[in-house]
C-alpha cells in the first residue's frame, strides 16, 4: 500500500494544472508518494495536458462533474493509502511540505487530520482565507481561523508558529489518515461543495479523533478558483451547508442551536440588501428552504452518526466534550466579536 497518496480534484482547472503541478511533482518526489488527479468531467483539455506533460501522475477520469464532495468520495475509494492528501489545484507547495505532516500524524496514531500554514500566493506574506494558521468554529457554527476572521486576514510574523489542536482542516490542503476517512464515509456529498470538511472533522472528533494544524509545513494558495468568494452560489452552500452540519453533529441537548444559527443568518440577509447585493440575500433565502426541505434526511443521519459515536468513551462521557470552555468550538459569537465589539483579529477573540 502506498504510503501518501496526493489528490488533486479537478474540474476545468487546465491553468491550475499548467501554473502549479510542477511545483507539485518537483516537490513531492519520493518513492513514499504517489500523486494523482481525480478529473470531475473536465472539457478543457487537462486530461490531455497531463497525459503528455505528467505522464508519472496518475488519472482517475469521472463522466461528470460530482462536485468536491462526490469527486473526492468516488477518487478515494479507488485509491488505497495509509494517508491521503486532499489538494485544491491553486496552491504551490513548497520544498519538504509533506514530512512534517507525515511526522505528525505517524507521532500520535490519535490524530486523524492535520494540515500545513497556508498563505496568499498574492500577498505571500499573509495568510490565507481558505484555513490560514487553522479552522475554528463558534458555537453557532461560523468557522474562523487563526488569521482568517470574517474577510479580515492576517499578516504572519510568526504568531501561529505553534502546532496545536484546532477543529478543522481545510479541504484545500489536508492530511488525513486512511483509515478514518473511510470508517467515516468521506465527505458528504449533499454538500456538494463547501463547509464539508469541517463537517468531516466534526464527525472524527465526535469519535474520538484528533484534528491538528502544523505550521512548520507550508503551502501558498491561490483561492477563489471555482467560484468568487461572494458568490451567490458560495453563499447557497456555506449558508445551507453549515446549518445541515450542525444539525447533524450537534451533541443531544444542544439542538436548539440550529434555529440561533437561523436567526443570525438574518443579519446577514439585512446586511447583504443593505449593500445592495440582492443575489446574495437571496441566495441565503434559497439556503434556509433548502435546509428545511433535507431536515427530514438529516434528522436520519444524525441518529445514525450518534448511534456510532455513543460507544466511544469521549461521546459517553456525559460532558459537552466538543462544547466546552477552550475547546475548538468558541462558545461564544464570532459575529458579535467581530460586528459589534469589533475584534477583528484571532487573538482578541480565542485564546
Amino acid at each position: 500500500m502506498t504510503k501518501i497518496a496526493i489528490v488533486i480534484l479537478n474540474w476545468n482547472g487546465l491553468g491550475f494544472l499548467r501554473r502549479f503541478m510542477p511545483c507539485v511533482t518537483s516537490n513531492s518526489t519520493s518513492e513514499r508518494v504517489e500523486i494523482w488527479v481525480a478529473d470531475n468531467g473536465s472539457t478543457d483539455g487537462s486530461i490531455g495536458f497531463l497525459r503528455e506533460m505528467f505522464p508519472d501522475v496518475r488519472l482517475l477520469e469521472f463522466d461528470r462533474n460530482y462536485g468536491f464532495a462526490g469527486g473526492y468520495n468516488m477518487a478515494l475509494d479507488k485509491i488505497k493509502a495509509e494517508y491521503y492528501i486532499l489538494l485544491n489545484s491553486d496552491v504551490m507547495v513548497t520544498p519538504g511540505w509533506t514530512e512534517p505532516l507525515l511526522r505528525v500524524m505517524e507521532n500520535d496514531q490519535s490524530i486523524a487530520a492535520c494540515m500545513p500554514k497556508i498563505k496568499d500566493l498574492r500577498r505571500r506574506e499573509y495568510f490565507e482565507h481558505a484555513g490560514a494558521a487553522g479552522g475554528f468554529i463558534d458555537f453557532l457554527g461560523y468557522p474562523f481561523c487563526r488569521g482568517r476572521v470574517f474577510d479580515v486576514i492576517e499578516k504572519d510574523t510568526g504568531q501561529y508558529e505553534d502546532m496545536r489542536e484546532v477543529f478543522w482542516t481545510t479541504g484545500a490542503c489536508m492530511m488525513v489518515r486512511g483509515a478514518h476517512w473511510h470508517e467515516e464515509g468521506g465527505l458528504d456529498e449533499t454538500f456538494f461543495a463547501h463547509m464539508e470538511e469541517i463537517d468531516l472533522c466534526w464527525r472524527l472528533k465526535n469519535s474520538g479523533k484528533k484534528i491538528v494544524v502544523c505550521p512548520s509545513s507550508v503551502v501558498y494558495h491561490l483561492g477563489g478558483g471555482t467560484l468568487p468568494q461572494y458568490h451567490p452560489r458560495k453563499t447557497f452552500w456555506n449558508f445551507r451547508n453549515s446549518l445541515l452540519m450542525l444539525l447533524k453533529n450537534l451533541p443531544p441537548g444542544k439542538l436548539y442551536l440550529v434555529f440561533a444559527r437561523l436567526m443570525f443568518d438574518w443579519l446577514s440577509v439585512i446586511k447583504f440588501i443593505a449593500a445592495l447585493s440582492f443575489a446574495n440575500a437571496f441566495a441565503v433565502l434559497r439556503a434556509h428552504i433548502s435546509f428545511f426541505g433535507l431536515i427530514p434526511a438529516y434528522l436520519v443521519k444524525r441518529r445514525e452518526q450518534h448511534q456510532r459515536n455513543i460507544a466511544t468513551k469521549w461521546y459517553r462521557s456525559g460532558k459537552d466534550t466538543t462544547l466546552r470552555k477552550h475547546d475548538e468550538i468558541y462558545p461564544g459569537s464570532v459575529v458579535i466579536n467581530f460586528f459589534i465589539l469589533k475584534r477583528r483579529h484571532f487573538s482578541q477573540i480565542f485564546k
